[in-house]
């Protein structure tokens, strides 16, 4: 069967558009409503609670406690190993101190409303807000040095076809996805926490997976075709090469991720739903960004350099006397 090949480079412009508005969504978003932080960014205190039985639906707890103690918490819950005991973890964002007598309150109101759970107080920590810009700084850097390290592998391995500007647009790709995971914590109001950053990492390496796949079909490409092909129909044909296995394997991992987000959403376990909503999201937008933004963008700078001299043309392919 002849596979079909799709334009992907020639329509590069609707793809730009289509992100560029989902960008811009976001910030306005961002402007109006704001990221919702967590303690580990914040500052506050987390109170920890474990219980047996029945996993209590956290948005209950959260209305019995905020109406208990008479400020906003958020509560978020989580199964042991052996899934008969679940955590059920209070946070009270920007709480300076939280005294012995509002703990009191607090345990006495969980106990008096899940009085067959067996409800019992664990560790509580309180977070600094500086410790808690310190924490995001960490991870800021965590992401630039781990985008460092991704341009560096890209630049070496894929030298012979211009690896070093091949990594930075696949940077472009990778920080394109970052910020449509932000964006679904942004509108569904999940808050930015340790879970969200440990998703961010995850779909770095998930994603500039899928971009590594096409620039080494591109290098194979290089070397089987030579310069009888522009860069546009390089890498136009090396993408469509590489579409089937691209979306076929995400489509799998994709799958497993929607069970677990459907599971833990039944089950109650909000941080686990919220990690693999994101993760789901997030492997949507790397098919996405490698296909219609690393390549397309790639293509654009190479043109650009051989339209101002810059990198040297592909030569023509000589006529047969």
């Amino acid at each position: 069967m002849k596979m079909r090949n799709w334009d992907v480079i020639g329509k590069s412009k609707i793809y730009f558009i289509i992100s560029g508005a989902l960008m811009a969504l976001i910030l306005l978003i961002t402007l109006i409503f704001g990221p919702e932080l967590s303690i580990q960014f914040k500052g506050g205190t987390i109170i920890n609670y474990s219980y047996t039985g029945d996993v209590i639906d956290s948005d209950e707890a959260e209305a019995l406690v905020e109406k208990a103690l008479g400020e906003d918490v958020t509560i978020q819950s989580s199964q042991g190993v052996t899934g008969q005991t679940t955590t059920l973890t209070v946070s009270l964002v920007d709480a300076k101190a939280v005294t012995a007598e509002k703990v009191a309150a607090l345990t006495k109101a969980l106990t008096e409303a899940y009085p067959d759970q067996n409800m019992e107080q664990g560790k509580s920590n309180t977070v600094g807000a500086s410790m808690g810009t310190e924490f995001l700084l960490k991870c800021l850097a965590a992401l630039l040095v781990a985008s460092l390290m991704i341009i560096l592998y890209i630049g070496l391995r894929f030298k012979k076809i211009g690896g070093w500007s091949a990594g930075a647009m696949a940077i472009v790709g990778l920080l394109h996805d970052v910020i449509i995971m932000y964006g679904v914590y942004l509108i569904f109001r999940f808050p930015i926490n340790d879970v969200f950053m440990a998703a961010l990492l995850t779909i770095l390496g998930y994603s500039i997976n899928d971009t590594i796949v096409v620039y080494d079909r591109i290098r194979e490409n290089k070397t089987l075709y030579g310069n009888q092909l522009t860069t546009r129909e390089l890498v136009n044909k090396s993408i469509n090469q590489s579409l089937g296995r691209t979306v076929f394997t995400t489509a799998t991992t994709l799958a497993a991720m929607v069970v677990v987000a459907i599971v833990s959403l039944i089950a109650g376990i909000d941080t686990i739903f919220q990690f693999s909503f994101a993760i789901s999201i997030g492997m949507i937008s790397g098919v996405y960004s490698t296909i219609g933004l690393a390549g397309p963008l790639w293509v654009l700078w190479l043109e650009y350099r051989e339209k101002h001299g810059k990198a040297p043309k592909a030569k023509k392919k000589s006529k047969k006397k």
